[in-house]
């Protein structure tokens, strides 16, 4: 088991083990090395390849490397991440602190250190004793503005009075406001006037504000400009990024239980969906539309002041402002998150507890923290990173949990629109137009004249009018084109517009949020596309907008990839928000994407998408800012995509990559991996396209199920290629009689299409399975049906009798006669270079195959005492070129197996085995 856990693969690649990551170092820009520690602080004795990912991890970091590190779900990944990581932080802040020390000191005699080949001349003295002074001054403003964040934050952690008066002094504020509202209000009854002055608040609220200049880059903040936190310097710290909001609230709770859960200043960051307090802002539901009305509020706020200056000259219009952005409150709850480790419940908690918002107040956090915990698209989106104010320089970023990295990259900078969309969208803002004319400005009817333009010359392209039922609209040339960007706007007659120009006036006009009131207010039963039953609460929305948020948002956390569950449940929202995804990509370098044609049956089918072929040119400032990056996950193999396609063409140095890959922490007698290359009828499997429906493969998949499901235990987890082959097979068994046979052994579950079913179908699963081993009998378990890439194959935990085995049948490779995935072959095959003489598209193909296949027979086995067999039903599988893109752990102990009969023997001796130790 040692030997699993050597980190060798990561020793072939990025320069040999520790030695190479010492001398990677030296290339580096002036990076200043730290000694690893003897032991890492640990909750409890670490297991060995712990200790080897902690030293290879702190190595990488003090090297200032781009690491990829493999470490299988189990065996204690995070707490090693936490604990490797932060040990370097605490190392390297001590040795700054001692030589900022050292400087500061009275200056001794230059003689010692001068220079014995002889004097400098003057005018090189004079330079070297300049910077020498100006590097001491930095070094003690820096210094005592650290000391005064830190004095300042240990009082605030012993000094609970100080607490509970700024509390004391919260409530009173609130009392006081509540009876200046109640007098308001009493005045405003006095007459119609009030009632006038509520309709023209609700009115003006629609209405464009006057856009100063497409040059502004001010951003409204209702902060002052001369505060000192604003220009707060951001002191060294690691960013850790995972794939969802529970990951990293598990994530944190980790933190709380480590060594380092008392000393260390962590915040938590979320979008506003997830931190929000304000009840009126979160009933909107859906992302873009609370991100749009915050951003409106603070606005509001923003321009109070100047609204009271000229209460004399004009009649000051009311607009609202949110109660929870109070900087002197968000100060507060900034401090209280710095001093105490909380995790996104327990800010939002607080949040409400102080009456400050989470969402701007763990922003504040950001310069002092140490440890930045948030959702990946929020950092890998630049836009979203700058209105974070996060600062990537000579920082640290740890990605865990990036096995499909790529791919959300990939999506968060691809875009798509429907046609319904587009005419919708046009339809809106040619009435919005109409109806303000007269009090919109002349640069807001310019942009507005544009937008339309747009929309129009994109409807033409997929072959329709916008003035017209998009879904009467019959398209004459269906199917899928592609062309380049700059093809596109050429073709469609756009290339005259500044699309950066559009996009900045849709950011910073909130045109998008106002279109939204507009259409919520006036909208009719005419201008219907499609209707969400979802959404019925909201009468005024249904008629008007699309069932998909598709798109990114302006500032908030882009959209999250398909694959997640949250995408399937947001709200509708106006389909300008989307569009406007779709017009911010296609201000992407003209060889890096593709704008795609599907023309449908009607043009509210057809569609316009643009698709990020090169997902390195977005990953690129991250890893030249940072001084290190750590690509983590359970599952890396094949790690050549992350290396070739990511960070090559993200311009990272091949010396300056290195990888690390830990075995598993089960005894090797735990698990057993075969590869059956024949069926109990010496049928040879081989499931490709062509042979795969045949009647006898299907025949000999359901006989090696049915001889498998007599000797193992509990659940057995069967993966297929498609939701579509599942069904056919399931079909096939039902009239021939093997389903009846199959079902006598294990009852049989299918995984479900739908998300929200997913959770009903585990339920049933695991209460058949306890079931059955307690009352015995006949039956001995359950067989769950379920697919590579579906609900089932990620983030599912099959431990224990959950899944005693996971079968794979045939090689789930992607569908080649998809355009997307042949305009990425294409261009794969131009910009990179043969791999061992295989072309970059082969590679891709087979990369993406066993991504899904690693992921997927990753469901079982989940901790040391664990154990389950593990079946790959091909031939090909035993191919080198697909063998060794297995995890380490597993291919190490992987068996081929050319007849079913030993294949069968040798899992019915290791699960009686097991059953007898147990």
């Amino acid at each position: 088991m040692e030997s699993g856990g050597t980190g060798n693969t990561g020793m072939e690649s990025g320069g040999t083990g520790n030695t190479g990551m010492e001398s990677g170092g030296t290339e580096s820009s002036g990076l200043e090395s730290v000694a690893a520690p003897g032991r890492f602080p640990f909750p409890y004795t670490p297991y060995g390849i712990q200790e080897q990912f902690m030293q290879a991890l702190y190595g990488a970091l003090d090297a200032g490397r781009v690491g990829i590190f493999e470490s299988p779900t189990g065996t204690g990944k995070s707490l090693s991440l936490i604990c490797g990581a932060l040990s370097w932080l605490r190392d390297w802040q001590e040795k700054r602190r001692q030589e900022e020390e050292q400087l500061l000191r009275p200056q001794r005699a230059r003689a010692d250190s001068a220079d014995t080949a002889g004097q400098p001349d003057w005018v090189t003295a004079f330079v070297q004793e300049k910077q020498e002074r100006d590097r001491v001054d930095r070094l003690k403003e820096e210094h005592i503005r650290r000391k005064k964040r830190e004095d300042a934050l240990e009082k605030i952690r012993h000094n609970v009075q100080l607490k509970y008066a700024a509390k004391r002094k919260r409530c009173e504020e609130d009392e006081a406001k509540r009876l200046l509202q109640l007098s308001k209000e009493a005045l405003s009854q006095g007459g119609g006037e009030g009632v006038l002055d509520q309709l023209d608040h609700n009115e003006e609220e629609l209405i464009l504000a006057e856009y100063e200049s497409d040059d502004e880059k001010k951003v409204v903040s209702g902060l002052e400009d001369d505060d000192d936190d604003l220009e707060e310097e951001h002191v060294t710290k690691i960013y850790y990024c995972s794939r969802t909001h529970s990951q990293l609230s598990q994530f944190v709770r980790e933190v709380q239980k480590s060594p380092f859960g008392k000393d260390t200043r962590l915040v938590s960051l979320g979008s506003r969906q997830n931190l929000c307090v304000n009840e009126e802002v979160r009933r909107l539901g859906a992302l873009q539309l609370i991100n749009d009305r915050c951003m409106e509020m603070q606005k509001n706020k923003h321009e109070k002041k100047s609204d009271e200056e000229n209460e004399g000259k004009k009649r000051r219009v009311s607009r609202t402002v949110c109660p929870f952005y109070s900087y002197e409150q968000m100060q507060f709850l900034r401090d209280e998150v710095l001093v105490e480790v909380k995790d996104i419940e327990q800010l939002v908690s607080l949040g409400r507890e102080t009456k400050a918002c989470p969402y701007y107040g763990s922003r504040f956090a950001i310069p002092a923290a140490q440890l930045v915990v948030l959702p990946y698209q929020m950092l890998l989106h630049e836009p979203t990173r700058n209105a974070a104010g996060i600062k990537l320089k000579d920082q640290i970023v740890i990605i865990d949990e990036a096995h499909n990295l790529i791919d959300t990259i990939t999506c968060i900078h691809s875009a798509e629109v429907s046609g319904s969309q587009l005419c919708c969208a046009h339809s809106q803002l040619s009435q919005y137009m109409e109806r303000y004319r007269k009090r919109l400005k002349a640069k807001n009817l310019m942009y507005i004249k544009q937008i339309l333009y747009l929309l129009e010359r994109f409807v033409a392209m997929l072959g329709g009018n916008v003035n017209q039922n998009p879904g009467c609209q019959a398209v004459s040339q269906t199917g899928t084109v592609l062309k380049t960007i700059n093809d596109f706007l050429f073709q469609s007659q756009t290339d005259n517009i500044n699309l950066f120009k559009v996009q900045r006036y849709c950011e910073k006009s909130l045109i998008s949020r106002k279109l939204f009131g507009f259409v919520e207010r006036y909208g009719g039963p005419a201008s219907a596309v499609k209707i969400n039953k979802e959404n019925q609460k909201v009468a005024g929305l249904q008629n008007f907008l699309l069932t998909l948020q598709q798109g990114s948002d302006k500032e908030g956390t882009p959209q999250s990839p398909p694959v997640e569950a949250e995408h399937d449940q947001l709200r509708t929202a106006s389909p300008l928000m989307q569009i406007e995804g779709f017009l911010s990509a296609l201000t992407n370098a003209n060889q890096d994407g593709r704008v795609i044609f599907n023309r449908q049956g009607t043009v509210g089918q057809s569609s316009l998408k643009f698709l990020l072929l090169n997902p390195a040119v977005h990953f690129a400032k991250v890893v030249e800012e940072c001084r290190a990056v750590i690509i983590a996950g359970g599952t890396m193999q094949p790690v050549a995509d992350f290396r070739e396609q990511l960070l090559c063409c993200a311009g990272v140095d091949p010396a300056r990559i290195v990888e690390f890959s830990c075995g598993h922490v089960i005894p090797p007698e735990n698990i057993l991996p075969l590869i059956l290359c024949s069926g109990p009828s010496n049928q040879e499997l081989e499931f490709t396209y062509q042979t795969r429906d045949l009647p006898q493969m299907m025949d000999e998949t359901g006989r090696i199920l049915c001889n498998l499901c007599n000797v193992i235990p509990g659940g057995v987890v069967c993966f297929f290629p498609s939701y579509e082959y599942e069904k056919q097979v399931y079909g096939h068994w039902e009239k021939t009689g093997l389903l009846s046979r199959l079902s006598a052994k294990k009852k049989i579950f299918q995984e479900p299409k739908k998300a929200n079913q997913v959770e009903q179908v585990l339920v049933e699963y695991a209460k058949c399975i306890k079931r059955c081993s307690q009352t015995g009998g006949q039956m001995t378990g359950a067989l769950l049906l379920s697919v590579v890439g579906g609900k089932m194959s990620e983030g599912i935990n099959f431990s224990d009798d959950l899944g005693r085995c996971v079968i794979m049948v045939g090689m789930p490779y992607p569908n080649i006669r998809s355009p997307e995935l042949q305009e990425k072959m294409t261009w794969l095959d131009k910009t990179m270079p043969r791999a061992g003489g295989q072309a970059p598209s082969r590679v891709l193909i087979e990369n993406l195959c066993m991504k899904a296949v690693n992921q997927s027979i990753g469901r079982a086995i989940r901790h040391q005492q664990d154990f389950a067999s593990i079946v790959l039903l091909d031939h090909r599988y035993a191919r080198p070129a697909i063998f060794n893109k297995l995890p380490q752990w597993i291919r190490e102990r992987t068996q081929v197996k050319p007849a079913f009969g030993s294949a069968f023997a040798e899992l019915r001796k290791f699960h009686r085995g097991k059953l007898e130790a147990l």
